[in-house]
């Protein structure tokens, strides 16, 4: 492919998921209950039994009427033939007969030269003359550029690149599995409905802003008595006469919120081996603006409170609640360059890392050393399983659980043990690429050749697959990705359901009491104030590097997006304050949360970046 072809950009109007009848290749009746985009590759490396899959599946699909399909070309740019088979092929369609020359290109003895090509052409009937001088006319090569430019867009991977309804295609290449994407049944609607919830990046914050609205509804109309009861509830376990007892709140905030810091800890374990936090000179901005971020708010904090008993609540303000705040950066789209998404996330992530420090060192009462004398033989043995380089995850997962009990009893506060337990996970290397992929190709060559007589996947081949997968990622990656939903979307949801019903008429809130205006001012002043004044002072000593794209209005809507305390201030609130002081402090600290997304959000919007020239 020229150089001047690789310079032609996608067409601005042409959709890169949905054909266009104006411009496109097309089969099928026009208002077909379906629209199909199919990406060809022309590669001899393609697997023909997977492109035959792919086309007789559509093949019914246009007899039947169901779905109108258009192919774009996407050959390799160095695969030379895959390059001439898609210039044949669009040369063809000039003359209305791509799709018969498609088939003619893609069989077992596909042509691979000019000579061939035209041979083909003038076996479809076409205008020889008029296809070898399109073969290499600047429309055809043009066409191909733009092709190539709008599956860059849509996607990279290699393999075939399908669209169903403007929606890739991501399943299994296996007939049933496609004519199912094609018929799209309940059950597929409701599972891709879900999936696409669950993968907005914005739907965990959605949900805890539901919950919390919940609980404000909830309690101030008219079934206060109800929730304070089911609240307070006792759960009990029990073994004979031995009984373990709390009550619901306490269970969701010591017990599930542990399962909340534990993937804090897996994440926050990961920056640091592998992550923005590994490379100390790109570690250094997200470290010192995560330090400003809660230094400057708990010194506000204690200022406004100085003398007084509520004083300890200084490390209210010093919280970023992650979810929320990379959700509305996800929502400002392309407002926003990627690496302030980066940037903001290592800063939460080094500010969680703080938050867990300061509810364990300074928010833990009643130290008993008996019980902690037990957590650190537990803690112990995990440390021996990592260095023995258990990778299972059951044996780390069952000393969490005894680990949590023992800190519990010992005083401090329980989520400690999430954050202990992730640590102790151990961490590898991924496995090598070409390794692993030799051995995945052998496997399924393998398992084809058994298809060919008849017989089923072998299970032992399943479980090498199985065992293949597990060691392409860290243990405790999987572990986050089977637990993450369920935090995002139950514990949370849970954590700000049952500690936000407050009863505003009777609480008594008064923005302007020290504990509410130290928490109000430390969120929506302190936060930005002590992120932007940190990276200043990194930035300008010159021990820390920031993408040029990202300007200091960037790094100040970040920062006040940071005031988002909600979850964590709130957490550390629970730990800080009891009675009428709590709900006080809780709704400093959800109005702060408010005012702070709002400037934030504002300030993003407006933003744009700089012009991209490397780091400063």
């Amino acid at each position: 492919m020229d150089r001047e072809d690789r310079q032609i950009p996608a067409p601005a109007d042409v959709p890169s998921d949905r054909p266009q009848s104006a411009r496109d290749f097309l089969t099928g009746i026009a208002g077909a209950r379906r629209s199909v985009l199919w990406y060809e590759t022309f590669s001899d490396r393609s697997d023909p039994a997977a492109r035959a899959i792919l086309r007789r599946v559509l093949s019914r699909a246009e007899a039947s009427k169901t779905a109108q399909v258009a192919v774009r070309v996407r050959p390799e740019e160095n695969d030379e033939v895959a390059m001439g088979r898609a210039r044949a092929a669009i040369a063809a369609g000039w003359q209305g007969a791509f799709f018969d020359m498609q088939r003619d290109l893609t069989g077992g003895d596909a042509p691979s030269n000019r000579p061939g090509f035209v041979d083909a052409a003038r076996r479809l009937g076409l205008d020889t003359d008029r296809f070898t001088d399109d073969l290499t006319s600047g429309r055809t090569r043009r066409r191909v550029a733009e092709d190539l430019a709008l599956a860059q867009r849509s996607g990279t991977a290699r393999g075939p690149l399908l669209f169903i309804d403007g929606r890739r295609y991501s399943g299994v290449l296996d007939e049933a599995a496609l004519t199912e994407a094609l018929e799209r049944p309940l059950g597929l609607r409701l599972r891709t409905a879900s999936a696409d919830f669950f993968e907005w990046a914005a739907s965990g914050g959605l949900v805890l802003i539901v919950a919390t609205l919940a609980a404000l509804a909830v309690v101030n109309l008219g079934w206060h008595e109800g929730y304070e009861r089911l609240r307070q509830s006792v759960v009990s376990l029990g073994w004979n006469d031995a009984i373990f007892a709390l009550s619901v709140e306490q269970w969701v905030n010591d017990g599930l919120m542990t399962v909340f810091f534990l993937i804090v800890g897996i994440e926050i374990k990961r920056e640091v081996v592998a992550g923005e936090l590994s490379n100390p000179s790109r570690a250094a901005l997200p470290i010192a603006a995560a330090l400003g971020g809660m230094i400057v708010p708990a010194l506000i904090y204690a200022a406004i409170n100085l003398g007084q008993d509520t004083v300890h609540g200084w490390g209210v303000p010093m919280a970023t609640d992650i979810a929320f705040t990379l959700g509305l950066l996800a929502l400002l789209g392309r407002r926003v360059p990627a690496s302030l998404r980066v940037l903001v996330s290592a800063l939460a992530i080094a500010d969680d890392l703080g938050a867990i420090l300061v509810i364990a060192v300074f928010y833990s009462s009643g130290i008993a050393f008996g019980p902690l004398v037990v957590a650190a033989a537990i803690l112990a043995a995990m440390v021996g399983l990592n260095r023995a380089r258990v990778y299972a995850l059951w044996p780390y997962v069952l000393l969490g659980l005894l680990l949590w009990a023992a800190v519990f009893a010992g005083g401090l506060h329980a989520t400690l043990a999430g954050v202990l337990t992730a640590l102790a996970i151990p961490s590898r290397k991924p496995a090598a690429v070409h390794g692993v992929a030799a051995q995945t190709a052998e496997l399924m060559r393998a398992e084809a050749e058994r298809a060919e007589t008849g017989e089923g996947f072998a299970n032992q081949s399943v479980e090498r697959l199985t065992e293949i997968v597990d060691r392409l990622r860290e243990p405790g990656v999987h572990l986050q990705k089977t637990l993450e939903n369920w935090t995002s979307f139950l514990i949370l949801p849970l954590f700000a359901f049952f500690n936000t019903g407050i009863l505003l008429a009777g609480s008594g809130f008064a923005p302007f009491s020290a504990p509410s205006l130290g928490v109000i001012l430390g969120l929506v002043v302190g936060k930005p104030v002590g992120i932007c004044l940190a990276a200043f002072v990194v930035l300008r000593a010159g021990w820390a590097t920031k993408s040029d794209e990202v300007t200091w209005r960037h790094l100040i809507g970040a920062g006040c997006l940071a005031g988002i305390g909600f979850t964590m201030s709130i957490f550390i609130a629970d730990a800080a304050f009891d009675g009428p002081a709590l709900d006080g402090v809780k709704i400093g600290v959800l109005l702060a949360s408010t005012v702070s997304a709002a400037i934030g959000l504002g300030i993003l919007w407006e933003a744009r970046p700089a012009e991209r020239k490397g780091t400063t």
